[in-house]
Formats: C-alpha cells, structure tokens, sequence
C-alpha cells in the first residue's frame, strides 16, 4: 500500500523534533496531524514541498515546514519533497526554469558563465534574473498542482486495490 510505501523513508516525529533547526516552530510541532498520513496530508505535503523546491533560496526547509504548520500536511513529508531539488538537481532544474521563463516573457536568452560571487549574483539578478525567477514561479505552481493531484490519484488507486484484493480474499471465486 502506498502509505507503507511513504512511511518506510520517512523520519519518526521524534527524529525530526530533536533537529534544532525546527525549534523555531516551539509547540506548535505537538500538533498531531503533522505527523498523521493520509491521503489529504500526503497530498497536500507533496504539494508543499514541490512548491518551494523550485525556489532558489537557501531555506528551502524552513518555508515548508511554515506552510505546512497552518496547512496541517504531513511534516516531515514536506520538509523530504523539498530535496527533490538537491546539489546534483538543481542546476538542470533551475536551468529549464531560465529557459521556461525567457519563452514566456518573450525575451531572448542570455549566454553566461557561472561565478561564485557576489558580483555575479547581482549583475545576474538584472540580466538573467526575471525570466529566471518568472520560470520558477510557473514551475513552482505547476509541479505543486501535478504533485497533489497525482500523489491524490496514486492513493485512492492503490486503496481501491487494497479494498479489491480483501474482497477477492474473503469471498474466493471457485
């Protein structure tokens, strides 16, 4: 079953409570409903996390687990899609999202060569940096969209096979 499935990677509410980094959120991760999986937190935690795993911001983490709390979606579930852009994803990811952005805004695409500093940063937020941020956004909506809705379909598939195989088992045609 799909929930099993989902349950075997990720980290008990313990684990994730003890991360220091989550201590900013105090009580509020005693809710239990952060921590419940079914088909609504599940779908509503991928859809999260998808949404901010096309940002490119450094805390990534944090923003879901803030949009999570009030959603009440699963937690750790969220915080676990975000790494879904990850150091070896990002830079094909963000680049589709650039070359998305420019064909929508209409303007044409820039040649540039990545730098590590902070003068690259900045003239690159004035020349590459709408169509690129224009690009994450449209990725950012959509992926969430096609995240919920499918992660949704997934669920109710595999709880209809759940339903099918015990009928089958209680009730054997022979």
């Amino acid at each position: 079953m799909l929930k099993k499935f989902i349950k075997h990677f990720l980290p008990s509410p313990q684990k994730v409570k003890e991360q220091k980094i989550l201590s900013i959120f105090g009580t509020l991760l005693h809710d239990p409903n952060l921590w419940h999986l079914n088909r609504r937190s599940a779908s509503g935690a991928f859809a999260v996390g998808l949404f901010f795993a096309f940002w490119p911001v450094p805390f990534q983490m944090w923003l879901a687990a803030a949009l999570a709390i009030p959603l009440r979606v699963n937690l750790p579930l969220s915080v676990a899609t975000v790494w879904i852009t990850n150091p070896f994803t990002m830079p094909p990811i963000f680049y589709g999202a650039y070359i998305l952005g420019t064909t929508v805004m209409g303007s044409p695409q820039r040649d540039f060569n990545f730098e590590l500093s902070w003068d690259w940063v900045l003239q690159s937020i004035e020349t590459i940096g709408p169509a690129f941020l224009v690009g994450c956004l449209i990725c950012s909506v959509f992926f969430s969209a096609v995240g919920y809705f499918s992660l949704n379909y997934l669920w109710r598939l595999s709880v209809a096979k759940a339903w099918k195989r015990r009928i089958q088992k209680r009730f054997p045609k022979t």
